[in-house]
């Protein structure tokens, strides 16, 4: 299959900023490969201030210094790993974006027929005004609980008992009545994400998964454009590689990414390529050429509202 990899255009290339315009606006269908580099952009950072902003006192007393390792220490008890993963999953789902990326993105796609497929769990296509039924959540979502072991092939909304835990916890440790049960063996719960074999895929992810089959099949051999953005080397399967081999697959398709550091193509495919290596809301203001807040949080409108006149001033000027 495909192995070998060509260099790539940088952020400032707008020769390959109108090349990427051309074919969303050409293109017959766009499927969307969003990644854990869009919602990166998107200000969903897990280190440094954002994480001191949350996670200070667990930091201080666990000794841990992002929130990937926070997810991944021991706790002694249910009590104390609730207290962060409700901290971690009311900022990652349930908090909006502080800056216009998702938001940009749909307007560029505003009017096509489009599909997203993301191995991104933070629920951000949907908040930012995504049609639902166009939206594959491969990995799972933050906003969802199933049993542990697990019984059966359910998942259950978690707001109401996130935002309790939040709200009650004291000194870094939920009460004990507010660890979550599953309803039906009455085994702990925890999160539906794909980390093993116990990851559980309910109806609703396998409807998902039958609309992006289907649309796949519907638009074969037909205009395409493989839009890959934020993807990097963890699961390169479910999205890179895929979208490498449909392209490869179809004289007609077209497969762009964008990623800062990591946007490459294979020889296979160079003249079926755009790469644009860096920031993707740069990149995506860049190419857009308009400012949306769709799904954003109060300070991030009073940002964009900066932005969107800063913007109207540079294109009058210009």
């Amino acid at each position: 299959m495909i192995r070998k990899k060509k260099p790539i255009a940088n952020g400032n290339d707008k020769i390959q900023f109108k090349r990427l315009k051309t074919e969303i606006e050409a293109a017959d269908a766009i499927v969307i490969g969003g990644g854990a580099g869009l919602s990166a952009s998107a200000g969903f950072t897990y280190q440094g201030q954002r994480f001191q902003k949350h996670f200070r006192e667990f930091e201080k007393k666990y000794g841990f210094h992002d929130m990937y390792s926070g997810g991944f220490y021991p706790y002694q008890t249910a009590e104390e790993y609730w207290a962060y993963w409700s901290r971690y999953i009311q900022i990652n789902r349930y908090e909006n974006a502080t800056t216009l990326v998702y938001g940009m993105l749909l307007n560029l796609v505003k009017g096509k027929d489009y599909f997203v497929i993301t191995t991104n769990v933070d629920h951000c296509f949907q908040k930012a005004g995504f049609d639902k039924k166009r939206l594959f959540y491969m990995q799972g979502d933050y906003g969802l609980f199933q049993c542990s072991k697990p019984c059966c092939q359910k998942t259950y909304d978690n707001k109401k008992w996130i935002d309790r835990m939040v709200e009650e916890q004291i000194n870094m440790r939920i009460p004990t009545e507010l660890i979550p049960k599953c309803p039906v063996c009455g085994r702990p719960m925890t999160m539906n994400l794909r980390t093993d074999d116990r990851f559980v895929e309910d109806a609703g992810w396998h409807h998902a998964a039958l609309r992006y089959y289907d649309f796949i099949q519907r638009h074969k051999g037909l205009r395409i454009l493989f839009l890959e953005l934020g993807v990097g080397y963890n699961t390169p399967g479910i999205i890179k590689y895929s979208f490498w081999k449909m392209t490869a697959e179809n004289p007609n398709a077209m497969y762009a990414c964008i990623n800062d550091g990591e946007a490459v193509y294979p020889q296979e495919i160079e003249s079926q390529s755009i790469c644009i290596d860096g920031d993707i809301g740069k990149i995506l203001e860049e190419i857009d050429g308009r400012l949306t807040c769709n799904g954003c949080s109060d300070d991030g409108r009073e940002k964009n509202d900066k932005a969107r006149k800063a913007y109207q001033v540079k294109s009058i000027a210009s």
